[in-house]
C-alpha cells in the first residue's frame, strides 16, 4: 500500500512574464503573489485613500460582503481606490483589476486602476547642493554596476537620471537586477548609495539631505555669485569696500557688478582670474569641486590677481563668501596691497547669517518617470490609441497612487510623479527586471464609453471597497489599507 503523502500541486502565476510556478505556502519571485492552499493571492493590500480617516495604513479585512452600503453620498467624495496592491492586467488583453464608478458633483466618473509593469521607466533625482558630484554624462553606479548618468545641473541642484530600458534590459543580468533594485528602493522612499565616475559617492533618499563623501549636506545655494550680489548689495554698502561671492558657475564682484554701480560702489582695483562675462560676473574661476561655492578651492585668494594700485589702497577691506554662506573670510590690504586675513568684524556677521537664512535646506527629490503608452492601455480600452488621445486632450486624468502625474507633451503617455506624494511602498518589481508602479486613469463615464472602455467590468465604489475585483482577475486580494491622502495633493476625482 502506498502511504506516501501526495505533495500539493504548484500553481502558475500569470501576473508577469516570468510565469512562476508557486508551491503551497510560498510566494513568487516578486514576493507580490503567493499560493495559499492552491489559490493565488495578492500579498500587498489594496490601498484606498480616505479623507475621513485620521490614521491608517494597517492591513484590515475587506468589508464583510453582507454589510449594506450606508447610502452616504459623501463616501464617493472621500474615498479613492488607488492601484497600489490592485494587481496587474498581464497578460494585457484582460481588463484592469478595478474599473470603479463614482459620482462627483452629479457627474458620473470612472477610474481605471492597475499596477503597470514598467520596463520603460526610471527616476529623475534632484539633489540640492552646491557640491560638484561629477561631470555631466558621467556614469552613476550602484554596487559597481552602471544604473544611470549625471545630467544637466539646474540652479542650486545637481541632477541624476537613473534607470531606463537600456540599463534594465540592455546590459548584463547583474546590471539589470541592480538597476531595478536601486529604482525600487528610491521610489519606495529608501536610501540608495551611488558612486559617480570621476566624482563623489553619495547617499540619496527622497525628502532627506544628501550625504556626499560621508558628509551630510545642509543647504543649497542662495543663488549664483552674481545673484547673491544682486540680492544683498545694499546690505553691504558702507560696511566693506569690496565683496566677492565665489561660485563655480558665476562668481560675482561687487564693485564691478551693475548692482554695485547703481548704488554708487567705488572701484577697488580688484582683479579676478577667470573668464569675464559681463561687468562683475566671471566664469571658470576654478575647477568644479566640493570646496567654496562648488569649486575645488580651499583658499579663495587663489582666484585673485594683483590689485590695481590706481584704485586700491592700504587698509581697504574685502569680504569673500560662498553662495551658501558656509565659507567666508575677511581681509584687509597691507602696504604692499596684499590681502591679509583677519577675524570677520561683527558688522558683517549679520550679512553672512542673512545668506544662510535665505538658503533652503538641502534635500533629495525623487521623481518616478515611466512610459505608459504600451500594452497596459488594453486594460482600459479595446482600442488603446483612444486612451492615449483622451489623456493628451486632458479628458482623462492620470494619477500614480492618487498623486498627480505630469504628462509630457508629444506622443504616448509619458508621466512623471513625485514619489514622496504617493502612499508608502507604492512600488514593486518583477524579475524580468522591471518596476511595478501604480497608475490610475480617471474619466467621465460618458467619455469612458466613447473611448471603447470595458463597460461590462465597471463596478461601483461600494463593490471595490468590499474587495470584489471582478471576474477578470484570477487572484484573491489579501486585504486593504485605508490611508489619509497626502495634504499636498489635489483630490484625484476633482478638478485641480
Amino acid at each position: 500500500m502506498d502511504t506516501s503523502v501526495k505533495k500539493p500541486e504548484k500553481i502558475r502565476c500569470d501576473a508577469c512574464p516570468v510565469m512562476c510556478y508557486i508551491a503551497d505556502g510560498r510566494s513568487g519571485a516578486c514576493d507580490r503573489y503567493a499560493n495559499e492552499a492552491g489559490q493565488l493571492v495578492r500579498l500587498d493590500p489594496l490601498t484606498i485613500l480616505n479623507r475621513r480617516v485620521e490614521a491608517g495604513g494597517e492591513l484590515v479585512p475587506f468589508l464583510d460582503s453582507g454589510r449594506e452600503w450606508d447610502g452616504d453620498i459623501m463616501a464617493s467624495r472621500s474615498m479613492f481606490v488607488t492601484a497600489v496592491g490592485a494587481g496587474t492586467t498581464y497578460p494585457d488583453y484582460k481588463p484592469a483589476p478595478f474599473i470603479v464608478s463614482s459620482e462627483i458633483d452629479g457627474l458620473d466618473m470612472v477610474t481605471v486602476v492597475t499596477e503597470g509593469i514598467f520596463s520603460y521607466c526610471g527616476a529623475k533625482i534632484k539633489i540640492d547642493t552646491d557640491r560638484h558630484l561629477g561631470p555631466e554624462r558621467a556614469l552613476v553606479r550602484a554596487e559597481g554596476e552602471p544604473v544611470g548618468h549625471v545630467t544637466t545641473g539646474e540652479y542650486g541642484s545637481q541632477m541624476l537620471s537613473l534607470g531606463g530600458v537600456h540599463h534594465l534590459t540592455g546590459g548584463g543580468k547583474k546590471e539589470g537586477r541592480v538597476t531595478c533594485a536601486t529604482l525600487l528602493a528610491l521610489c519606495n522612499g529608501e536610501a540608495a548609495e551611488l558612486e559617480i565616475d570621476d566624482g563623489s559617492t553619495i547617499i540619496v533618499q527622497a525628502n532627506e539631505p544628501p550625504v556626499i563623501n560621508d558628509v551630510v549636506e545642509e543647504r543649497m545655494r542662495v543663488g549664483c555669485g552674481s545673484a547673491t550680489i544682486g540680492m544683498f548689495a545694499s546690505q553691504w554698502k558702507g560696511l566693506v569696500d569690496e565683496v566677492v561671492v565665489v561660485d563655480d558657475h558665476i562668481t560675482g564682484v561687487m564693485s564691478e557688478h551693475q548692482a554695485g554701480k547703481v548704488i554708487g560702489w567705488q572701484p577697488s582695483g580688484i582683479k579676478i582670474k577667470g573668464r569675464r562675462s559681463t561687468p562683475g560676473r566671471y566664469f571658470q574661476v576654478a575647477e568644479p569641486g566640493t570646496g567654496w561655492g562648488g569649486t575645488n578651492l580651499n583658499d579663495p585668494l587663489t582666484i585673485l590677481d594683483s590689485f590695481n594700485a590706481k584704485f586700491a589702497r592700504a587698509g581697504q577691506s574685502l569680504l569673500m563668501v560662498s553662495t551658501t554662506g558656509e565659507q567666508f573670510a575677511y581681509f584687509e590690504l597691507n602696504e604692499e596691497l596684499q590681502p591679509v586675513e583677519l577675524d570677520i568684524p561683527s558688522r558683517l556677521q549679520k550679512s553672512i547669517a542673512r545668506i544662510e537664512e535665505n538658503c533652503e535646506p538641502a534635500l533629495c527629490s525623487v521623481m518616478f518617470m515611466g512610459g505608459a503608452g504600451g500594452s497596459l492601455r488594453a486594460g482600459v480600452t479595446e482600442n488603446p490609441v483612444k486612451l492615449t488621445r483622451s489623456v493628451q486632450q486632458a479628458l482623462t486624468r492620470v494619477t500614480c497612487g492618487g498623486a498627480p502625474a505630469y504628462r509630457w507633451p508629444g506622443g504616448g503617455i509619458t508621466v512623471m510623479a513625485d514619489v514622496s506624494r504617493m502612499p508608502d511602498n507604492s512600488f514593486g518589481y518583477v524579475p524580468t527586471p522591471a518596476l511595478v508602479a501604480p497608475i490610475e486613469f480617471t474619466v467621465c463615464l460618458e467619455d469612458y464609453e466613447a473611448l471603447g472602455g470595458h463597460m461590462d467590468h465597471v463596478m461601483p465604489l461600494e463593490q471595490a471597497v468590499k474587495g470584489m475585483s471582478g471576474p477578470q482577475n484570477d487572484h484573491v486580494l489579501k486585504g486593504q489599507r485605508q490611508v489619509k491622502p497626502n495634504r499636498k495633493n489635489p483630490w484625484p476625482l476633482e478638478a485641480n
